[in-house]
């Protein structure tokens, strides 16, 4: 059984709104999931003091992502992003730089 790490949308028309779930890999997007690990916002939100940058929410039960990471989950892109946003895996895609040798 492949077990993934993926979003699962939910909200409405242009008001995206998604679960972090874990699933069957081969199961439809919207499907029942073996487990929802938290829920992410991408419509940013202004932060409550009202100054600085607008916040998303991501809320993650961290310890279960472990678990899951652990024994063999593998997550979707957007759901490695978010992820690594959080501190549990390491960015999958670092910005390439050119090197001086190399142009």
């Amino acid at each position: 059984m492949v077990l993934k790490i993926r979003l699962a949308r939910f909200g409405k028309r242009n008001a995206p709104f998604y679960n972090i779930v874990v699933a069957q890999a081969r199961t439809a997007r919207n499907s029942k999931p073996l487990e929802v690990l938290g829920t992410y916002d991408p419509i940013p939100k202004p932060p409550p003091t009202g100054e600085g940058k607008a916040i998303k929410d991501i809320k993650l039960d961290t310890s279960r992502a472990k678990y899951w990471l652990g024994v063999g989950a593998q997550p979707s892109d957007p759901a490695w992003r978010l992820l690594s946003m959080v501190g549990l895996l390491e960015p999958k895609y670092h910005g390439q730089r050119v090197e001086e040798g190399e142009r």
